[in-house]
């Protein structure tokens, strides 16, 4: 009935979408992420909604029933964000910073279904707790010359090796993995979309 769109190359993503039953296709988003927001939730929001309508680019024009779903994910301690650590001694201050810590994983989420030319939109962000135990330098040191860290946002994978380090969560697990798949199923649901 429908055609769905997965606009992330994330094999965390292609995961979590698999594990809703869906058929699915990847279009990589690849455009700017440049953002004129300042509030996470906003930021996220805005992060998704341009990877969405970089995708709605790059389809056929007029195909009937398609949807795009479009995510980005990102770590804040307050309301600072947390990337992707520029070399193990940024990674290496994130993990010090983070230690004994709660911080929040945002998701952002557009879903984007055609109608012929008519595309309909919704974007919405779902937002995790995430409690880290208090780490030592030595448990910091190992932990980042893993090398895990140096691609991952917040500079943990709660997916991998740094999941001992999690000691608590306070809402959804795979919102913190990469994609809020009871949030997405509930509002692809309300819509008629899946």
């Amino acid at each position: 009935m429908y055609k769905y769109i997965l606009g992330s190359a994330s094999p965390r993503r292609k995961e979590l979408l698999g594990n809703m039953g869906l058929d699915f296709e990847i279009v990589v988003s690849d455009c700017d992420e440049a953002v004129t927001k300042t509030e996470p939730h906003d930021i996220v929001k805005e992060l998704s909604l341009l990877k969405a309508s970089d995708v709605k680019s790059k389809i056929l024009p007029n195909e009937e029933g398609v949807i795009i779903i479009a995510a980005d994910t990102l770590v804040f301690l307050g309301n600072e964000r947390l990337g992707k650590p520029k070399d193990k001694e940024d990674a290496k201050a994130m993990l010090r910073r983070l230690s004994g810590n709660s911080h929040s994983v945002i998701t952002g989420v557009t879903i984007m279904k055609s109608q012929g030319n008519v595309w309909e939109s919704v974007t919405f962000s779902e937002e995790t707790k995430v409690l880290f135990a208090k780490l030592d330098e030595n448990e910091i040191d190992t932990y980042v010359n893993t090398g895990e860290p140096m691609d991952k946002a917040g500079s943990y994978a709660i997916q991998g090796i740094g999941a001992k380090f999690v000691t608590g969560i306070d809402g959804d697990y795979s919102n913190v993995v990469g994609l809020p798949v009871p949030a997405l199923y509930k509002e692809l649901r309300k819509r008629g979309w899946i």
